[in-house]
């Protein structure tokens, strides 16, 4: 199962405000990603949010097609609800609000991946 990561360039010092952002954020209302013909496509497994100095990432666990999880998070009450509580802490702005300007923030804050494996497919090199 496949991994994204997310960047987000913050203002240093803010750990412990963050923190506690991230801990009492709402869950996410789905974790099934659907095409227009509401047909699955994807589905997100789990997220991880790190934060050192002025650099938080999060990592997406997910599986299917990457294409279609900027759309349906955008679609999701509870990243509006984080990015507005974010923005503060942010070192600079970016427009989230509408499904194109977050999508162009994911296009933009995802990282390139080198590589990824996963102690399945090890085994199966033995």
């Amino acid at each position: 199962m496949p991994y994204a990561m997310l960047t987000f360039r913050i203002k240093p010092g803010h750990e412990e405000e963050l923190t506690r952002l991230f801990a009492e954020a709402p869950t996410l209302e789905t974790p099934v990603v659907t095409n227009d013909r509401g047909e699955e496509t994807a589905r997100l497994i789990g997220t991880g949010v790190f934060v050192k100095d002025d650099v938080l990432v999060r990592l997406v666990h997910y599986e299917g097609d990457f294409s279609g999880i900027a759309r349906h998070l955008a679609s999701q009450r509870h990243v509006h609800v984080i990015e507005d509580k974010i923005a503060p802490f942010l070192a600079g702005t970016r427009d989230t609000g509408t499904s194109d300007g977050f999508a162009a923030f994911f296009r933009n804050a995802g990282m390139r991946c080198l590589t990824q494996s996963s102690s399945e497919a090890q085994s199966t090199r033995l």
